[in-house]
């Protein structure tokens, strides 16, 4: 029988997760630090687990409290101009809460989990937990996968095509890799062959897994994503819930890390709060679900009638893509704004498996519903009436 693997061969270190859940932490440890939350699994694909799966994610989960900064890894964030040594000190002293996460494994093979505690601490469990839920799950099923030589030309072939085709990528692909090995692979052979250069500066522009981005020497990528905007709406509001966001936000980072989501409550919601203080400060907006045409189109026009130049802003594309994608959206775009992509899944498990499609999604804030009304409606989450009666408040 094989010898079980320890926590670090699924989760390599305490910064083994986005940049943006330390981003968002720094927020939240100066602004919401009495606040308590729930976060629940949510298993879009309907994935039945193999059985003994839910105990040996628990095993895991205990091991992940062993996870500390290390000396160089301090040293490195404090190379990150936008964390504060405040923040980084905080970090230092954090570890993992087993205690935190409630794992169950039905008879059927139903996964349901729940995080419960202060905001502050339980905001880093996501990213690693989903990232060690995806690896277990393809180790224990043993499904067959690309040859390593299959799957270094996949890598080649796409790190080539978007370097050849002009365009700017990050890897966003932590959450749902095939493997912790495998999406260190990818990004090594992304970066031999996608690195930009003087003679052409497109191609891979970093990405957002911060204990990668130290190893290999580039620039981790991020800023903040639905769970902050949705947090806050629940706890002081739905119907200026993007506007509060952003006064949090640039009140803790002032104009770096300037790319904001809009698609929380839909995107032409966002679009009435984004007024000409905002559109101004932020940098760029990235788009998460429904149409990236149209998305584009509705910024584009809403710039314009704020008299700024679209060439000073830029569109982050991050729903789901592919090159096929990439390459449509680039040439629609093409000298009338600038854009760029982060790439998750078709990057970190395209493997020749069929990826899971799962969540962790937060879901109470001081005993409060929280919920998403995403620009696609399968990505609705959260309790069903608060969901109805936001949808009335804010007339979608």
């Amino acid at each position: 029988m094989a010898k079980e693997k320890n926590i670090r061969h699924y989760v390599a270190s305490l910064l083994d997760s986005d940049l943006y859940k330390y981003s968002m932490q720094m927020m939240v440890v100066k602004h919401f630090n009495t606040v308590k939350v729930r976060y629940d699994f949510f298993n879009r694909g309907k994935t039945i687990f193999p059985m003994g799966f839910g105990v040996r994610l628990n095993k895991l989960v205990q091991e992940m409290q062993y996870l500390f900064l290390e000396k160089e890894e301090a040293e490195y964030l404090h190379t990150l101009p936008f964390l504060t040594p405040f923040y980084i000190e905080y970090l230092k002293s954090y570890n993992f809460d087993p205690s935190e996460v409630q794992i169950y494994q039905s008879t059927e093979g139903e996964l349901m989990i729940t995080i419960e505690g202060y905001w502050f601490r339980t905001i880093l469990w996501e990213v690693p937990l989903m990232a060690l839920i995806s690896q277990l799950y393809f180790e224990m099923t043993g499904l067959d996968i690309d040859s390593e030589e299959d799957r270094t030309r996949t890598n080649v072939d796409k790190a080539l095509f978007f370097r050849n085709n002009g365009i700017f990528y990050a890897d966003y692909g932590t959450r749902r890799r095939y493997s912790l090995q495998n999406h260190e692979k990818v990004l090594k052979d992304l970066i031999e062959y996608s690195s930009p250069t003087p003679q052409n500066p497109h191609g891979l522009v970093g990405t957002s897994n911060v204990y990668l981005a130290l190893k290999y020497g580039i620039k981790p990528i991020g800023t903040l994503a639905h769970e902050v905007i949705s947090v806050i709406a629940a706890l002081e509001g739905y119907q200026e819930a993007n506007k509060k966001t952003m006064d949090y936000w640039s009140d803790v980072y002032g104009g770096a890390l300037g790319t904001m989501l809009t698609d929380t409550y839909t995107t032409p919601q966002f679009f009435k709060e984004f007024c000409m203080k905002y559109a101004k400060l932020f940098d760029s907006i990235r788009h998460d679900s429904g149409d990236p045409v149209e998305f584009g189109e509705l910024a584009i026009a809403h710039y314009k009638s704020l008299d700024i130049d679209t060439m000073s802003k830029t569109l982050i594309f991050s729903d789901n893509l592919n090159t096929e994608k990439v390459l449509e959206i680039a040439k629609h775009f093409k000298g009338r704004i600038k854009f760029a992509f982060g790439i998750g899944t078709f990057l970190s498990n395209d493997v020749g498996v069929k990826a899971l499609n799962m969540v962790i999604k937060a879901t109470k804030a001081d005993g409060k519903h929280v919920i998403k009304l995403s620009d696609d409606l399968s990505k609705n989450t959260g309790d069903l009436k608060t969901v109805l009666l936001v949808k009335e408040l804010l007339s979608l």
